[in-house]
């Protein structure tokens, strides 16, 4: 669990930067935010790595920014409470996963990957452009960052 004393201000930043990193070493966006907290909540890298492996570049198809699906995967293990089968804080976990994507969209207007990167992934004409003009490099970071840096901000509670 993450405290709230004034230093966890440095180790927010490295979570972000951290994310970065892998982004760029090669993790699609999911695996990215859910390797770097995932951890903390109890999920380790490796299921991390393979859980988030098909949701990056909007489930492979341009849906949900992948960024976006990973910091719901840790707002679910941070604030998801079960017995048995039942799911005891869906109106809590679902406010909170709202509440992310509120955020994300005031700072990109969409949490689509097709419309952030303005090319239909779903299709191999998109794909192709994608990354013949490096989408991937150029805009996802941004993206990545924003989730992360969210996603910081609500795990303070």
């Amino acid at each position: 669990m993450f405290s709230r004393k004034p230093q966890d201000t440095e180790t927010r930043h490295d979570r972000v930067d951290q994310t970065l990193v892998r982004f760029s070493d090669g993790l699609n966006c999911t695996q990215a935010i859910a390797v770097t907290y995932g951890p903390d909540l109890g999920l380790d890298r490796e299921q991390a790595l393979k859980v988030a492996g098909a949701f990056g570049s909007g489930m492979g198809t341009g849906e949900t920014c992948g960024a976006v699906t990973g910091a719901l995967m840790i707002i679910g293990l941070k604030h998801s409470k079960v017995q048995g089968i039942t799911f005891l804080s869906r109106d809590r976990t679902y406010d909170l996963a709202a509440e992310f994507m509120q955020k994300f969209q005031a700072r990109n207007k969409t949490t689509l990957c097709r419309e952030l990167l303005g090319c239909d992934l779903s299709t191999e004409e998109g794909q192709l452009q994608a990354r013949s003009e490096k989408h991937f490099k150029k805009r996802c970071p941004k993206f990545v960052q924003d989730a992360a840096e969210i996603l910081d901000e609500m795990l303070k509670d």
